[in-house]
């Protein structure tokens, strides 16, 4: 399966897509160094999906 985030703005309106990853972490690692670039696009949360199985989310992209 591929790993993919879902961007979403605050009311859970999905924004996107990211593109593909292979496994889990590289995800995971993406998503910690893009955050900022996507929460400049106007990302408020992601989910993060293995193939249509949603595994967590949604994720908050701003400070508590």
């Amino acid at each position: 399966m591929a790993w993919t985030w879902t961007y979403e703005k605050a009311d859970g309106t999905e924004a996107g897509r990211s593109s593909e990853f292979e496994t889990r972490a590289d995800a995971e690692s993406w998503v910690g160094e893009a955050f900022g670039d996507l929460v400049d696009d106007g990302v408020d949360q992601v989910r993060l999906f293995d193939g249509e199985t949603e595994i967590y989310g949604p994720m908050s992209l701003h400070a508590e």
